[in-house]
């Protein structure tokens, strides 16, 4: 392949299988030797002007010396991969990631989100659309059995509070109701006794009243 007019031959080519096996990126994979000034200017710099990712695989010793020569001599690259050994098998960790890859993943990451979500309402479209030409009832999911079960939950408990307010109120009308009938009949007692003041005071005479009503009837008894 080429890169502004000069071949190239990096150590692995990826394309893409979406889009008519477009090319995709390419990989280079150095040794703890290889990693040198020299190597980054003869073979780096020219893989990071392919269109497409450069993905650059170093030692794990030497993933720092390797971002430092990118970055020293203006080297694009989309990631830097560390390997390394354990027993018979190769383990590999991505080490740096540039800024327009990490947007470029969060970018892609939104996008697959929001079509899952598409696709998702689609489908439960879809079924509440068949559900309703078949006649069946639509099984609720479990996000919306989750809001009836906790609906039901909490009209259960305001019945109960309802439940407890109107047992507790006749015992509160009650006890009104007999703190009423007592002061009724303490007034009726005051009544009373005020009607009995006034006849006892309607009744009474006084003295002199007493003697001219007594010598009235005496000059009426004689001959």
């Amino acid at each position: 392949m080429r890169a502004e007019s000069r071949p190239v031959y990096p150590d692995l080519v990826l394309t893409s299988t979406e889009h008519g096996r477009r090319l995709h990126g390419v990989v280079e994979v150095e040794t703890t030797e290889s990693v040198n000034l020299l190597e980054a200017m003869a073979q780096w710099a020219h893989f990071a002007k392919i269109r497409g990712a450069f993905y650059l695989y170093v030692p794990a010793g030497a993933a720092d010396i390797a971002r430092r020569l990118c970055e020293d001599n203006r080297i694009a690259f989309t990631e830097i991969w560390a390997y390394y050994a354990i027993g018979r098998q190769v383990r590999f960790s991505m080490v740096h990631r540039s800024a327009a890859a990490t947007r470029a993943a969060k970018a892609r990451k939104t996008k697959a989100t929001a079509k899952a979500t598409m696709a998702r309402k689609t489908k439960a479209t879809a079924k509440a659309t068949m559900a309703r030409k078949t006649g069946k009832p639509r099984k609720a999911s479990a996000k919306e059995a989750t809001v009836s079960k906790g609906n039901r939950a909490k009209g259960a408990k305001q019945a109960k509070k309802s439940t407890k307010a109107r047992a507790a109120k006749p015992a509160k009308t009650s006890r009104t109701t007999r703190k009423a009938g007592t002061s009724t009949r303490a007034a009726s007692r005051r009544t009373a006794k005020a009607v009995r003041k006034t006849r006892s005071s309607k009744t009474a005479v006084s003295p002199g009243k007493a003697k001219r009503q007594t010598a009235k009837r005496s000059s009426v008894k004689r001959p």
